[in-house]
C-alpha cells in the first residue's frame, strides 16, 4: 500500500505544553449533532500542528473572541468578525487531550485541543 501524503501533513501533533503556532488554515463547517455553524484553524509550528473547532454560538463567542484578541484583531460591536483575518497571525496556546463522552454513542473519546490563547 502507498500512502500519500499531502502538504501540510508532514508533521505530527504538537505536544502538550504551551507553544507559540501560526494560524495556516482555516475550515468552516457545520457541527454533525447539532448543526452549529464552526471554523477550524489549524495551528503550526516547526514542531507539528494542531486544529481547533470554533463554534459560532452563544457559548462560543467568548471562546472566538479570546482568540481574535490574542492575535491583535480587536472585536467591536456591531462589527462582523471575518475568518480570514485569521491566517498568517501567531498566538500562544495551550495544547492538550480533551476527553468527553460521544453523544452518537455515549463512548468516551478524545481530542486534542488548543486553549489559553494569548498574545505571541
Amino acid at each position: 500500500m502507498k500512502i500519500t501524503v499531502d502538504q501540510g501533513q508532514d508533521k505530527g501533533f504538537l505536544p502538550d505544553g504551551r507553544h507559540t503556532v501560526e494560524i495556516t488554515s482555516i475550515e468552516e463547517g457545520v457541527s454533525e449533532h447539532q448543526n452549529v455553524p464552526f471554523f477550524a484553524a489549524r495551528m503550526e509550528n516547526e514542531d507539528g500542528f494542531v486544529s481547533q473547532r470554533f463554534y459560532n454560538s452563544e457559548a462560543g463567542h467568548p471562546i472566538i473572541l479570546q482568540l481574535y484578541s490574542a492575535v491583535g484583531i480587536k472585536p467591536e460591536a456591531g462589527k462582523n468578525l471575518d475568518t480570514k483575518q485569521l491566517v498568517g497571525k501567531r498566538l500562544s496556546v495551550e495544547v492538550g487531550d480533551h476527553s468527553y463522552a460521544d453523544p452518537a454513542t455515549g463512548n468516551e473519546r478524545s481530542v486534542r485541543q488548543a486553549t489559553g490563547f494569548r498574545a505571541a
